[in-house]
């Protein structure tokens, strides 16, 4: 943990850094002539989630459209990385696990929460080989397990491992992104790893993994966040992203045969599988109690630990403005 602790200091005081020196020359997404169109960073953070139905069947058009914007697209495998690139200005729209969402409250990072993806019961689990000799939570002392530092993993893993009487103190932590910690669970150069979907039911399903059973209901609810300068020159273009990714967050639940096409098509991954993915939790965007009461619960366990430097009140970053106004009666 002391480890861990030292990488996210440096890695959050070098994103810091560089917000300072990308904010002397940011013009916050302003065209630089009028006739321009404005141009709108927005991340895709895996490839999976509204954000990529909204991408492939092109639902941004109307709406950005009428507002004379314009999407510049990139692609992230975890929220870290993201975070970096949204302090440089290079991201101004996106969503975060809880793992990031929280790491970058903790260190003033320039964005806002702004609505939620959901509650997050079904996406995260921590996997052990199929044919190890781990067979619960308390068998991971001292072993190898993977996981993308920062992430909603991350934070499952240290949740997880708590209820069982553990801490990361007790485990091999090893710090790989997803695509990494896979290819390092399929030669068993690691014993566990905490992963999210598709990556764990893909892996159940292949037969190369079984999921561990925790104690309790761990909930890993993710965030819609905006940047703050963006958002603050731009109030109608981020009402605008709301009410698309809604849209597509609801054609989603309205079309699983066909979202499900469209995501295997992304991953690589059977229409099955991904079906199974997409139907177990249905996408909300508006906050719910539950969802806050997690969100709440990591924050102030994530301190305990010393994972952020303090806890804080999550109520008191959500700013309801733009889907107050998006969605307005």
């Amino acid at each position: 943990m002391k480890e861990y602790r030292k990488h996210l200091t440096a890695v959050l005081l070098a994103i810091i850094s560089i917000a300072v020196l990308a904010g002397c020359n940011s013009d916050d997404g302003k065209a630089s002539g009028k006739s321009d169109p404005l141009k709108v960073h927005i991340a895709l953070n895996g490839k999976m989630g509204p954000l990529v139905i909204a991408k492939e069947k092109g639902l941004f058009n109307e709406e950005f459209s009428k507002l004379d914007a314009q999407i510049e697209w990139s692609e992230f495998q975890s929220g870290p990385p993201l975070l970096e690139s949204l302090a440089s200005n290079r991201v101004d729209l996106s969503f975060l696990g809880d793992g990031a969402l929280i790491a970058g409250i903790d260190k003033n990072l320039p964005f806002e929460v702004i609505a939620q993806t959901g509650r997050g019961e079904s996406s995260v689990r921590i996997l052990a080989q199929a044919e190890g000799n781990i067979k619960q939570i308390e068998d991971l002392k001292g072993k190898t397990v993977g996981v993308a530092s920062g992430t909603t993993g991350h934070v499952y893993l240290i949740k997880a491992l708590k209820a069982h009487g553990l801490t990361t103190d007790d485990i091999k932590l090893i710090n790989l992104q997803p695509d990494d910690a896979q290819a390092a669970f399929e030669t068993k150069q690691l014993d566990a790893w905490a992963i999210w979907n598709p990556y764990y039911l893909n892996n159940i399903e292949k037969g190369n993994a079984v999921a561990l059973k925790v104690k309790g209901k761990i909930l890993a609810p993710g965030a819609i966040i905006a940047r703050n300068g963006f958002a603050k020159a731009h109030p109608e273009i981020v009402e605008a992203y709301l009410k698309v990714y809604k849209k597509a967050a609801d054609w989603q639940i309205e079309n699983p045969d066909e979202a499900s096409e469209i995501y295997s098509k992304e991953t690589k991954l059977p229409v099955s599988t991904v079906k199974t993915i997409i139907t177990a939790e249905k996408p909300n965007i508006f906050f719910t109690e539950d969802a806050i009461k997690a969100q709440q619960e990591s924050i102030d366990t994530l301190a305990g630990v010393g994972y952020i430097k303090k806890s804080f009140n999550f109520k008191n970053h959500i700013n309801n403005e733009y889907i107050d106004e998006a969605f307005k009666k």
